[in-house]
């Protein structure tokens, strides 16, 4: 294939744009993967950072019997038909009252395939704050606070995180806005910007099976993939093409993701930048050789990829993703 296209789909990529994903490079031993479903095989989750000009955080009051009175950010359970944005508004909306328009995602965490959580910043763009006299089944009521004093107790103190890591991109941001595209996808899957570099050079993992393309894994759902993380599916893409005994991996995060929702099509593409050493370096001016004929290495050339490529990695300008 002409670098044309491989250069086409790395500059989307990067940009935060999506990819239609045609099949998978590497599966999951075993039965063949069946196509992922809400409140089935999988459970995301919405949750959203507001920050003020008076650097006060939005909070909700949960009404649930099990942490009934304690305070969160708005959040919630991706329900069926819904995009990621359109599940984040609808928690806002039922639990602060407020209308909103998401800014970046700011983190992705996993627990494995089956359960993933999509933190967003988020901006209010209208409707009434909730007051106790509006308590339902949703939330108790919302309220600003002040970052360095949130009302207690907490439903949980990961909040406390989240809240500085929105106030951290307030004051610069870490990485390009990026928002969640509505693409389809069949099952949880990543799709990996594998990078080999030197002082020179960069190079990206090429799949060749079908047109050349940025390899792409599925996620599985066994006890190991769920107890080692969407992390164990990139691992088993490289070991199917890489000796990696003598080479250390390292994902550094998310440039965007795609899900659509719509159609009983619950899916997620994950798009991972990730990285490729030799563990003990030398001089090392060639990429680890590949087994097999199904990749190969791409030496990125035109100057303006790579300059993007090498910038996201040495800034480390990426979606967190984390367990």
């Amino acid at each position: 294939m002409a670098t044309e296209g491989l250069a086409g789909a790395l500059a989307t990529v990067l940009g935060g744009k999506g990819l239609l994903v045609q099949s998978c490079d590497s599966e999951p031993a075993g039965k063949p993967l069946s196509p992922v479903r809400l409140r089935k095989n999988v459970c995301y989750v919405v949750l959203a950072v507001f920050l003020n000009e008076q650097d006060e955080v939005l909070m909700i009051q949960e009404a649930k019997r099990e942490c009934r009175g304690a305070w969160y950010l708005p959040a919630g359970r991706m329900e069926p038909g819904e995009t990621i944005v359109e599940a984040m508004q609808r928690e806002v909306k039922e639990e602060a009252g407020l209308l909103c328009e998401p800014v970046t995602l700011l983190s992705v965490e996993e627990r494995g395939a089956s359960w993933i959580r999509f933190v967003f910043l988020a901006r209010p763009t209208g409707g009434v704050l909730k007051t106790s006299k509006d308590a339902d089944a949703e939330s108790l009521q919302a309220g600003w606070y002040p970052r360095v004093s949130l009302p207690s107790p907490l439903r949980a103190h990961d909040v406390l995180h989240l809240v500085e890591l929105g106030a951290k991109f307030c004051q610069q941001a870490t990485h390009p806005l990026i928002l969640p595209q509505e693409l389809p996808c069949s099952v949880v899957c990543q799709r990996l910007v594998a990078t080999f570099t030197t002082v020179q050079s960069v190079w990206v993992l090429v799949g060749t099976v079908g047109t050349p393309h940025l390899p792409i894994t599925a996620c599985g759902f066994t006890s190991m993939e769920q107890r080692g993380g969407i992390k164990v599916a990139i691992l088993r893409l490289l070991q199917e093409c890489l000796t990696l005994h003598n080479l250390a991996v390292e994902t550094k995060g998310l440039l965007g993701l795609q899900h659509l929702g719509k159609d009983h099509v619950d899916g997620i593409c994950l798009n991972v930048l990730v990285t490729v050493a030799f563990r003990n370096p030398g001089i090392q001016d060639e990429p680890p050789k590949i087994r097999g004929e199904n990749y190969f290495w791409w030496k990125v050339l035109e100057e303006d990829l790579q300059k993007q490529l090498l910038h996201r990695l040495q800034e480390s300008s990426v979606i967190p993703l984390s367990r």
